[in-house]
Order: C-alpha cells, then sequence, then structure tokens
C-alpha cells in the first residue's frame, strides 16, 4: 500500500482517530476534527483538556483508563463529549498505549458517534461516572469499589438515573442515553 492510500484511509475513516503523546493532539483524522467541530489545524499540538467542560472530567477520565492500559494495553467506554459549539454527543471510546510501562507516552485513540441523542438534563460528574460503569455491565457493588464509594451511595444516584430519565432499569437507562428504542 502506497503512503498516499494509507493517509487516504486515515482521514476518511468512518470513526475519528487520534494520536496523542502525553494528552497532546500530535495527529488526527478530518473526522475526529469533524466530530468535535473543529479544523484538524487547531487542535495539533494541543492538550485534550480542549474537549472536557472541565479539569476535574479531564482529570478523572484518565484516573479511570490509566490502570487498564497498563495491565493490557486498551481500555474503551462510552461517554457524553462536547462539541466546540457546546452540544454534547454520545460516543463509544477506544484507546490503545503503544508503551505500557508508560501508557499516556504514546496513544492511538478513536472515537465513534453512537447517537446526538443525549439526556434531556446534563449528568453531573458523579451520575457520568456511574452510567460509565453500567455501560461496562457492573453491579453497584463493583461501581462502589472502583470509585471508592459505598454501594448505598451507588444505588442512590442509579435510582435518582432512574427516576430523572422515567426508565425502569438499568438497560432502559442505557438505551435511552444512546438513542436506541427499547
Amino acid at each position: 500500500m502506497t503512503y498516499e492510500l494509507a493517509m487516504l484511509a486515515f482521514d476518511e475513516a468512518p470513526i475519528g482517530i487520534v494520536l496523542t503523546e502525553r494528552r497532546i493532539i500530535k495527529s488526527c483524522n478530518v473526522t475526529f476534527a469533524a466530530l468535535f467541530g473543529y479544523d484538524r489545524s487547531e487542535l495539533i499540538n494541543q492538550s485534550f483538556r480542549m474537549l472536557y467542560s472541565t479539569r476535574k472530567e479531564f482529570d478523572a477520565i484518565r484516573d479511570i483508563g490509566l490502570k487498564p492500559l497498563q495491565e493490557k494495553g486498551i481500555y474503551s467506554d462510552e461517554r457524553i463529549m462536547k462539541r466546540r459549539d457546546g452540544t454534547p454527543f454520545w460516543c463509544r471510546f477506544r484507546a490503545h498505549t503503544l508503551t505500557r510501562d508508560d501508557p499516556l507516552q504514546r496513544t492511538v485513540l478513536s472515537f465513534a458517534k453512537i447517537s446526538d441523542t443525549v439526556p434531556k438534563s446534563q449528568l453531573t460528574p458523579r451520575e457520568r461516572q456511574i452510567v460509565l460503569q453500567l455501560s461496562k455491565g457492573q453491579t453497584s457493588k463493583d461501581i462502589a469499589r472502583i470509585l471508592n464509594l459505598s454501594p448505598r451511595t451507588i444505588e442512590d444516584v442509579r435510582s435518582r438515573l432512574l427516576k430523572k430519565f422515567g426508565v425502569r432499569n438499568a438497560a432502559e437507562l442505557l438505551a435511552h442515553m444512546t438513542g436506541l428504542d427499547v
């Protein structure tokens, strides 16, 4: 395959692809830039921090994925991200580190939009953490252990989420958030 064909495949991939070094964007395809509402040139050599609402959220996402990247070299989840204009979207995120001993040194990431349909009201950071773990099939006890919280706290937040979105269980909640019909 020629270099030109490889670059064409990279640029026109149906998912956003980005190469980072220590969470700095070093290369990204056109799809990634468009997904977030930027021109590619505006993203190169910028911190991934610019794609998150708060520094706390940016750090929390790093902390959640670091251990799996060290252990397995890969990590994935589903999350709500925001475009440049502030509109949220639900996406599937995948990371593959090229340096397992120092996972953030060089990482290839992909972002695939699941839906433009997101919750009518914005999730709190704690609700996002819990929805993320629910999307991985974790139980309340598992989530409590992962987040270093009590199982009762997790149950309270889950109950609040079900009421907030008018659904009966975690499966309906996740279906609602991804725009799927149940």
